[in-house]
C-alpha cells in the first residue's frame, strides 16, 4: 500500500458520495491532496492562488451545483484567507469541505515554516472540526480517515447546511516517488445517511386547524432562498385560495408569483404612520433566511404582530422581527400545502383577510406607478441603469447582485413576474464586499447560464483576484458601478455630514476597470454617454466567447439626488 493512501482514497470517496468539484490552492504541504483530487478521474479541479478569492469560487460553485464543493489549501497563513468565504458559508447555509494541510503537531510553535494554530481555526463558523491522524499505517487510522470524511461530508448535508472543516498533517516526505503511481483502492467506505423529509407532526397539524380561523390580517414574509419550483406552486396555489399578502424581496426568488409585494423597501419607508397602522398583520408567517429591507425589518419591529410563525426545518432561529411564538420544523412547501388543504367558507373574517390583501396591494400598485413614471431621468445615474439592467435581463440567467448599494438597488426596483427562470444570488449570510466578484466566477465555471453580476467599485477592487486564474468565462457579464468611492455612506444618515466623510468613510479611489480589462483578457465597454445605452446594452448581452465589463463612471452626488427624489416622489404620491 502506498504512504499516502488513505490520503488518496479521500478523493474516492468524495466521488462516490457525489462531490465532483475541487478547489486547489497551490502549496507543498498540501501535495498528497492535490495529486489524490487532480489525478482523480471523475472530479474536476481547479487552482486559484488567493486563498480568499478561491474560498468564495467553491461557494458559488457550491449554491451552483447544490453539492458541498471542497477547497484544499496549504499549512500555515493560508487557511485563514478562507475565513471570510467560511463564514459566509456558514450563515448563507452552503455546504463547503474546507480541508486544510497542517505540520506534524509537534512541529506547532517550533519556528518552522508556515505552522500556525489551525485546529478550530475557524472557531463557530464551521459546523464541526476534525482532526486527520497524522500516521497512517496502523489499520486503526487508516478506518479513522474514512470515517472522518464520511461523517464531515454527510454533517455537511444535514439541515441547516453549512462548512466542515478537516485538518490534514502530513509528515515529509510529500511527494510519492517517481515510479509509484497513485491509484485508488476498489474498497472504499461509503457511509450515507437518510435524510428527514421534515414534514408536520400531527401535534402541529392540530395547530394549525384548531387557530388557523382566528386571525384575519395574515402577511407572509419571505426571506432569502433558492430558486424553489415547489414552494412557487404551493404559494401561488396558498395565495389563490386565501388572498393572504407575501412580501419578498429581490434576493427570494419568488419574483414568479404574479401577485408578490415586491416593493415593500420603496413603499414602507415612504408611507405615514396610519397607513402602516392599516398594514400591520394579527399573523406573520416567515420563512427563509436574511431580509434586505431595512424599512420592513422596522416597520414589523414597531407594528407587531399577535402571532408569528417561522418555518425552517432545522437549526438555531433567528428572530430578526423580535415576534416569534411559534417554530414549525418543516419545509415551507409542505407547510402552505396544508394550509391550502383546509376547508374555507365565505364569512366576514374571510372577506377582513381580503380586505387586507387589497390594502397590501394598493401600495404594491402605488410604488410601481411611481418606479415606472420615474425613469428616464435627465441625467444617467446608477439607478436608472440597474433599472435598464434589471428590465433587459437575458431568459434563464444568474442574476448576481454584490453588497452594498448593488443589493439595495436591486431591491428598489425588483424582477417582474414576466421574468420566469432568473435566479438570483447575494452573499447576504455575512453581507460583506469581500467576495461578491469570486462568488460569481465560480458559478460561471459550473453553469452554461448567463451570469450578470452588478457590483460597486470597492467590491470590485477589493476581489480583483477573482480573474488571477486560468479559465475562460464566456457567460460572465459585470455592470460596474464606478462613483469613485463607497457611495452607501452619502446615502445612509450619520456618515455623509461628517468632515472626515470621504477620506475614512466613503473612501475615495481613482480606478476605473480598463487596465484590469486589459491585463485579464475581459472585453471593457465605457458608458460615458447616455446615448450610448442601447448599442453598448446590445453588445453587452451578446454571448461571442469572452466575459464583457459594463462601466459606469457617475457621479456620487447625482446618485445621492436621484435616490433620493425616487423616495420623494413615492412620498409625495400619498399626497394626491
Amino acid at each position: 500500500m502506498a504512504r499516502f493512501q488513505p490520503i488518496y482514497d479521500i478523493a474516492e470517496l468524495c466521488s462516490r458520495k457525489g462531490l465532483t468539484q475541487a478547489v486547489l490552492c497551490p502549496g507543498s504541504r498540501c501535495a498528497p491532496l492535490t495529486l489524490a483530487f487532480v489525478r482523480h478521474p471523475n472530479i474536476i479541479t481547479r487552482t486559484f492562488s488567493d486563498e480568499r478569492s478561491a474560498g468564495f469560487v467553491a461557494l458559488g460553485i457550491a449554491q451552483q451545483k447544490k453539492a458541498p464543493a471542497i477547497v484544499i489549501c496549504t499549512s500555515g497563513s493560508a487557511a485563514y484567507n478562507l475565513a471570510p468565504a467560511v463564514a459566509e458559508a456558514w450563515f448563507s447555509e452552503t455546504p463547503l469541505i474546507i480541508i486544510t494541510a497542517d505540520r506534524p503537531a509537534e512541529w506547532i510553535a517550533q519556528h518552522d515554516g508556515q505552522t500556525i494554530h489551525q485546529n478550530e481555526i475557524f472557531g463557530k463558523h464551521v459546523k464541526k472540526f476534525y482532526q486527520l491522524p497524522q500516521e497512517y499505517d496502523h489499520a486503526d487510522s487508516q478506518w479513522a480517515v474514512n470515517r472522518i470524511v464520511n461523517e464531515a461530508i454527510n454533517l455537511s448535508y444535514q439541515e441547516p447546511k453549512g462548512p466542515v472543516h478537516i485538518n490534514a498533517p502530513f509528515r515529509e516526505p510529500l511527494y510519492p516517488p517517481a515510479e509509484e503511481a497513485i491509484s485508488y483502492s476498489t474498497s472504499v467506505r461509503v457511509m450515507d445517511e437518510f435524510p428527514s423529509d421534515f414534514t408536520l407532526t400531527d401535534e402541529q397539524k392540530r395547530k394549525l386547524i384548531n387557530e388557523w380561523g382566528i386571525y384575519h390580517n395574515v402577511l407572509i414574509i419571505a426571506g432569502q432562498q433558492e430558486d424553489d419550483k415547489d414552494l412557487n406552486d404551493a404559494l401561488q396555489t396558498f395565495f389563490t385560495k386565501h388572498a393572504i399578502p407575501v412580501v419578498g424581496d429581490v434576493i427570494t426568488n419568488l419574483h414568479s408569483i404574479e401577485k408578490l409585494v415586491r416593493h415593500a423597501d420603496l413603499f414602507l419607508g415612504q408611507a405615514s404612520a396610519d397607513i402602516k397602522k392599516t398594514l400591520q398583520p394579527d399573523l406573520l408567517i416567515t420563512f427563509g433566511k436574511s431580509v434586505i429591507s431595512k424599512n420592513l425589518k422596522l416597520f414589523l419591529r414597531k407594528y407587531t404582530p399577535k402571532a408569528h410563525w417561522h418555518i425552517q426545518p432545522a437549526g438555531m432561529v433567528a428572530d430578526p422581527f423580535q415576534s416569534i411564538t411559534n417554530v414549525f420544523n418543516t419545509t415551507p412547501a409542505e407547510f402552505f400545502r396544508f394550509l391550502s388543504s383546509l376547508p374555507t367558507t365565505e364569512s366576514f373574517e374571510k372577506q377582513k383577510q381580503h380586505n387586507f390583501n387589497k390594502l397590501w396591494e394598493i401600495e404594491e400598485r402605488r410604488a410601481l406607478r411611481t418606479l415606472e413614471e420615474f425613469f428616464p431621468q435627465e441625467a444617467l445615474a446608477e439607478l436608472e441603469l440597474v433599472y435598464t439592467i434589471l428590465n433587459n435581463l437575458p431568459e434563464n440567467c444568474n442574476l448576481h447582485l454584490a453588497n452594498s448599494m448593488s443589493v439595495r438597488y436591486g431591491n428598489f426596483i425588483g424582477l417582474r413576474a414576466q421574468q420566469r427562470g432568473i435566479q438570483v444570488y447575494a452573499n447576504r449570510g455575512t453581507s460583506g464586499i469581500d467576495g461578491c466578484t469570486s462568488t460569481v466566477v465560480g458559478h460561471a465555471l459550473s453553469n452554461d447560464r448567463p451570469n450578470v453580476l452588478i457590483t460597486g467599485d470597492l467590491a470590485f477592487f477589493y476581489d480583483r483576484n477573482a480573474f488571477w486564474h486560468n479559465y475562460a468565462m464566456p457567460n460572465l457579464r459585470i455592470v460596474l458601478l464606478n462613483n469613485h468611492g463607497g457611495v452607501i455612506f452619502k446615502m445612509i444618515d450619520g456618515p455623509g455630514s461628517l468632515p472626515e466623510s470621504d477620506e475614512y468613510f466613503v473612501t475615495r479611489q481613482k480606478l476605473t476597470a480598463k487596465k484590469l480589462c486589459e491585463e485579464f483578457g475581459i472585453e471593457h465597454l465605457q458608458l460615458d454617454n447616455k446615448r450610448k445605452l442601447k448599442n453598448l446594452l446590445k453588445d453587452f448581452f451578446e454571448f461571442d466567447g469572452k466575459p464583457k465589463i459594463l462601466e459606469l463612471e457617475s457621479d456620487t452626488l447625482i446618485n445621492k439626488i436621484i435616490f433620493d427624489n425616487l423616495k420623494e416622489k413615492t412620498k409625495k404620491s400619498y399626497e394626491l
